[in-house]
């Protein structure tokens, strides 16, 4: 297959580097960040620069863009898409992409698909990309405009080889509630955390605690503000919902309720051990 990668970040040059480890594949990418771009070809990351030309010679078309700048490129390379190339997003949040993107490629013969590998770590950029980012990990699919109906399928299975350890079907809005809770409110709570003055005191008090939960502060900011802003109304949904049940723990410490304490952390034991039991 011959399969075209846009934006060579952490997420596309970790994609680049998995579709080359599988074999049998060619890659053709392309970042607007010229030093980047002549690092991916020099290492074999990529074997052609992608262009407006040879775009039409792709059978899959892999974006790892922020999310308007996904649909941005699909509007500006509209007339370079061949008839049956299966476009795939791999941004953050699913209804902001989505919707734009099915309406700019509404018409065309072409199988669009919003995806979102859930893998990543602290650092971004594609000196941080690597071959087994994604080893392990799920990858949420979320079936667009498919004419080929069989194209979600050969989705699976090239993501499958690529290391995902299983496929995840949702739909928009279930992509985004969920999505809100398990990765943008954590972002949120890290990066809360970490501005409390007593941070600069933690140096030999510290432990796995601590690292846990102020990984995700070192967060790029202008993605996450983006995706922030794109999901608003499920993340403050999450957020309210954090502050509320803060409030009942503060108010127990407050008013020195021992039992009340007790019950609230047995509380959360409780769900943290059923959920890890699914």
């Amino acid at each position: 297959m011959k399969a075209a990668i846009v934006g060579l970040g952490l997420i596309g040059g970790s994609m680049a580097k998995a579709i080359k480890r599988a074999g049998g594949h060619e890659v053709y990418g392309f970042d607007r960040d010229e030093t980047v771009m002549r690092k991916v070809l020099s290492e074999g990351t990529a074997d052609l620069r992608l262009s407006a030309e040879n775009l039409g010679d792709c059978e899959l078309l892999l974006i790892a863009l922020y999310p308007k700048a996904a649909v941005d490129f699909v509007r500006e390379h509209i007339e370079d898409l061949p008839e049956g190339i299966t476009i795939v997003d791999l941004c953050g949040v699913k209804k902001a992409v989505m919707e734009p993107m099915e309406e700019v490629l509404r018409g065309r013969r072409v199988n669009y698909i919003g995806g979102h590998p859930m893998a990543g770590t602290e650092s971004s950029g594609y000196t941080s990309s690597r071959a087994d980012l994604f080893d392990g990990a799920s990858m949420i699919l979320v079936e667009g405009d498919c004419p080929d109906k069989a194209a979600i399928e050969k989705a699976e299975s090239f993501f499958l080889e690529l290391g995902f350890k299983d496929i995840t079907r949702t739909g928009k809005e279930e992509h985004d509630r969920i999505i809100a809770f398990t990765s943008q409110l954590a972002h949120v709570v890290s990066s809360a955390y970490i501005k409390s003055p007593t941070a600069l005191l933690h140096y030999g008090f510290s432990a796995g605690s601590y690292k846990d939960l102020t990984r995700v502060a070192k967060l790029n900011e202008t993605m996450w503000t983006e995706l922030f802003l794109d999901n608003s109304g499920y993340l403050l949904e999450e957020i309210d919902g954090i502050c509320e049940r803060l409030s009942q723990y503060r108010r127990a410490i407050a008013e020195g309720d021992r039992d009340e304490l007790k019950r609230l952390l047995k509380e959360g034991r409780e769900m943290k051990e059923g959920i890890d039991r699914v």
